[in-house]
């Protein structure tokens, strides 16, 4: 090939290579390779799932826990809610009751009456008396009794029954449930709840609380707080649980005074169970008030009827006007009564009243007592002040651990002088456990000083 020709043509002058033989043998053989997994550790898989469901456990708790103590605070920030309005009883003017010396008017103190000279003939006198003559047939009977039922629903629209409910398992394990009844009454609307007045005997251990308003209408009510004194209850059903129709029948009871001076003898009605029934009514007359129950930091006026009523009789006392002057209870009936109806005097119950109703914590001193008697203030040998005779004091209580005993006589506590036994239930009833007050007492004859520390009940 000349030159020429190989400069036209390079690649036909080089010489043609013998290309490599492929094996398939040798390529599969080195790609036949076998990939084992990493054995796995179960104990350390068992106790990282364990810690994870530890972890999410204890990150729920927290949750919940930070819900439940934020949700308040957020919930009263974006929706404040009013507090419950306080209930307050008007302060009751304190009569005198007049005794019989002054009843008598001395000869002097008399002014002359002028002479008016009268001069009737027997026709005028006999015309006058047949116009004011009144005969009381059976038709005026009938009604006088039409208008008490008449007065007695109008009252009762306040009278609600209440029921404790509790449940239990007989010998072949089926549940029942007992239910023990009184009868209430309602005493305060706090604007958030209406607060009612109730003997707690029945309701003692009851695992739920159910009240019946007058249209029978039955909503669940809550225990506020209970005196250990009397055995009576507040109970506090909220108003969101009572529908507009029941509000319209309702009505709210009015508290009256039994510290008047014309009780005695005065007609009375008795409402809610006077017969151990619930709606039953009774009428009477008050029989009796001087005696005076005697229990620890209180004393409350016992008013007794003529009304022969049921030993579980539970209600209200109400005057003709409507005023609610006693709540029933014949736990303080003596065995001589048989089954006439007692009861407390408002009076005295509206300082309890209103501090159960607001949840207040009432403080506990642990005296019986009554004024110092009128025959040793006149006696100057004894030479007694006037204040608040103890006449003995409950064991274990703050005023046996002060050194209080029983003929003492309260004259002073901190600035405040004490005149009468209700002076010093003003001092125990406004005071707060835990309050620290000085006494000062007269112990025969001499005066001295003891530092009380106030309890709770």
């Amino acid at each position: 090939m000349s030159e020429q020709e190989k400069e036209q043509n390079p690649i036909a002058e080089e010489p043609v290579k013998e290309q490599a033989q492929y094996t398939p043998s040798v390529q599969a053989e080195f790609m036949r390779e076998k990939i084992k997994q990493k054995p796995v550790n179960k104990k350390k898989l068992l106790r990282r799932t364990v810690i994870t469901a530890l972890m999410a456990v204890v990150f729920g708790l927290v949750a919940c826990f930070t819900f439940l103590v934020l949700e308040p605070v957020i919930s009263n920030r974006l929706y404040p809610e009013e507090e419950p309005k306080e209930v307050a009883f008007p302060e009751e003017t304190p009569t005198e009751e007049m005794k019989p010396e002054d009843m008598l008017v001395n000869e002097e103190d008399m002014e002359p009456a002028e002479a008016v000279e009268v001069e009737l003939v027997d026709e005028q006198i006999e015309e006058i008396l047949s116009q004011v003559e009144f005969e009381f047939n059976l038709e005026d009977y009938q009604a006088l009794h039409d208008e008490l039922r008449k007065l007695a629903e109008n009252v009762s629209r306040a009278v609600v029954t209440v029921a404790g409910v509790t449940s239990d398992v007989d010998w072949f394990n089926n549940i029942y449930e007992n239910v023990a009844s009184a009868s209430g009454v309602i005493v305060a609307n706090n604007e958030k709840a209406l607060l009612i007045l109730v003997s707690a005997g029945n309701l003692k251990g009851a695992d739920s609380i159910e009240v019946t308003f007058c249209d029978q209408t039955q909503v669940e009510a809550e225990l506020v707080q209970k005196d250990e004194n009397t055995g009576l209850a507040i109970l506090s059903v909220p108003l969101r649980d009572i529908s507009e129709e029941t509000m319209d029948v309702i009505d709210i009871a009015e508290l009256g005074s039994s510290n008047t001076l014309n009780l005695l003898g005065t007609p009375v009605i008795a409402l809610g169970s006077p017969l151990g029934t619930s709606g039953s009514i009774s009428y009477g007359v008050v029989t009796s008030t001087g005696t005076v129950i005697d229990l620890p930091d209180a004393a409350y006026k016992k008013i007794s009827t003529d009304i022969y009523g049921s030993r579980n009789a539970t209600g209200i006392l109400i005057n003709l006007k409507g005023l609610v002057i006693g709540i029933i209870d014949n736990v303080n009936t003596s065995n001589d009564m048989g089954n006439l109806l007692t009861a407390y005097g408002i009076t005295e119950l509206k300082r309890p009243i209103e501090q159960m109703s607001n949840d207040k914590e009432r403080a506990y001193l642990g005296v019986h007592g009554a004024d110092v008697p009128r025959e040793a203030l006149e006696d100057t040998q004894i030479n007694t002040p006037p204040g608040a005779y103890i006449r003995s004091i409950e064991i274990d209580s703050p005023a046996m651990e002060a050194g209080i005993q029983g003929g003492d006589v309260v004259i002073r506590v901190n600035e405040t002088e004490i005149t009468t036994y209700n002076d010093l239930l003003n001092i125990i009833h406004s005071s707060k456990p835990e309050d620290i007050l000085s006494f000062t007492l007269m112990r025969q004859g001499h005066e001295m000083s003891v530092s009380v520390t106030m309890g709770s009940w």
